[in-house]
């Protein structure tokens, strides 16, 4: 299952990043993407929203993606944390059709 993670520095991580700029956070990423069964698609350096990250992963199951995040938390270096699942085509084209089924069956509020 792939995932976007997005998130931002804590002030606390970007004292530590400033002292030590060749720190290589991809590569703490991917370890713990590793030990919980996935793979680092990519990582990059965000500034939209202050400085943080934009990672595209593969993991295995949802379970795995929230303990992830949980454990980058509680290292206390992100915070504004965002977990969205990414779908292919494929795996859309059979929600779109439930969708089609169910839309008789919700009554919109009038």
């Amino acid at each position: 299952m792939l995932f976007s993670i997005t998130a931002n520095y804590t002030p606390q991580a970007i004292n530590a990043l400033m002292a030590n700029p060749d720190a290589n956070r991809a590569e703490a990423i991917k370890r713990l993407l590793e030990a919980a069964g996935g793979k680092l698609v990519s990582f990059y350096s965000t500034q939209a929203e202050g400085p943080g990250v934009l990672v595209i992963c593969d993991l295995p199951d949802l379970a795995a993606a929230a303990a992830v995040g949980g454990v980058a938390l509680a290292g206390g270096a992100i915070h504004n944390y965002r977990l969205t699942r990414l779908m292919t085509p494929d795996e859309v084209k059979p929600i779109r059709h439930k969708a089609a089924q169910l839309k008789a069956a919700y009554a919109p509020p009038s």
